[in-house]
């Protein structure tokens, strides 16, 4: 915790000076991954997952948006037998383009998460 009576910066910010690193804050603990060397034990295995997972989820919608649009059961599907006007707009041969595209970039995605992978230091944003 942050004492409220200790005395305050009242320097304004200006342009080309940084701002402070909350590693300089008195009193505050950093997560273990951020005090040294990266991951540890359960973080470890923990981020291990996320990413097999994040992987995993990425490839299978990306194929799903690749093959799907193309499938008949893309138009002719009880969600769209109502709405006729629809149903001709997802026919359009541009409208499965893009949602095949989008599948390729979700595939993309994941993939290029598979390779960067590393279990360094975990990097801020």
């Amino acid at each position: 915790m942050v004492d409220p009576d200790a005395p305050r910066d009242t320097t304004p910010f200006t342009i080309g000076t940084e701002l402070p690193d909350s590693r300089d804050i008195p009193g505050q603990t950093l997560p273990s991954a951020e005090r040294g060397g990266g991951y540890n034990g359960l973080d470890l295995w923990l981020h291990r997952m996320t990413i097999l997972l994040f992987v995993f989820v990425c490839a299978t919608v990306g194929v799903l948006l690749v093959i799907l649009p193309w499938r008949p059961e893309w138009t002719d599907n009880h969600l769209l037998v109502r709405f006729p006007e629809l149903r001709t707009f997802f026919a359009n041969g541009f409208v499965r383009g893009v949602v095949s595209g989008l599948g390729l970039l979700d595939i993309w995605i994941g993939f290029w998460e598979a390779v960067h992978y590393h279990e360094g230091k975990p990097s801020r944003r």
